[in-house]
């Protein structure tokens, strides 16, 4: 596995998650609802989207949901490095992980990916800024304190960004976007497994649209 190629032409992931704010993450199934749902999100407003690593099918999926040039599609549930390396086979743009792995970022650095690894405490923060990252995923959200705990930790670690993730909907995605230390929510609200084994994919753009609207971000 080599480094990403022609990094240069890519759009960054950083200032796409920043500008969308809002980022999908997708438990697919089956890998043809790839493209389908990749067009109901872009319809409802959304350029970006993580699809994870539990099923079978998410190196599929990422392979067909990137040959879309308007949609920035990473890599979530990230464990090891083998799937580090087939996400990018597969053309994923990031890499996001539920904890911090050590082997995971490391192996994501050397790869030149962007990569977001998953903390709870101060602890794992520091071990993030040791390892060059400034962004991380704070995972899970509501069950670890919520935008409190966001608030508190950002206090000593204030050039650290968080895109928190588990237990965030449409009820509460204003209040953590508000607070200039979130780069951006996770959420699978507008992706429920249900609506996507139902094929109901005029119900994923209503509820992106309603979530771009929410959370004040222009639709693209």
């Amino acid at each position: 596995m080599t480094s990403i190629q022609n990094a240069e032409q890519l759009p960054d992931v950083h200032a796409t998650l920043a500008d969308a704010r809002i980022l999908p993450v997708v438990v697919l199934d089956q890998a043809r609802d790839a493209a389908p749902l990749a067009a109901a999100l872009v319809e409802g407003g959304l350029r970006s989207v993580e699809v994870t690593f539990r099923t079978d099918a998410a190196a599929d999926a990422i392979r067909i949901m990137a040959e879309r040039p308007d949609v920035v599609v990473g890599a979530g549930t990230v464990l090891t490095t083998e799937q580090v390396d087939r996400a990018v086979e597969a053309g994923a743009r990031f890499v996001v992980s539920p904890g911090f792995g050590p082997r995971v970022v490391t192996h994501c650095r050397a790869l030149g990916i962007p990569v977001f690894p998953g903390v709870a405490t101060a602890t794992e923060i520091q071990m993030a800024l040791d390892a060059g990252l400034d962004t991380v995923k704070f995972f899970p959200a509501e069950q670890l304190g919520g935008l409190a705990m966001i608030k508190a930790l950002s206090a000593p670690y204030r050039g650290v960004r968080f895109v928190p993730t588990g237990g965030i909907n449409a009820g509460n995605l204003a209040d953590y976007l508000a607070h200039p230390a979130v780069l951006a929510v996770g959420g699978t609200w507008m992706v429920a497994p249900p609506l996507i084994a139902a094929g109901r994919w005029s119900e994923v753009t209503r509820l992106t649209a309603a979530a771009v609207a929410a959370a004040g971000t222009p639709a693209a």
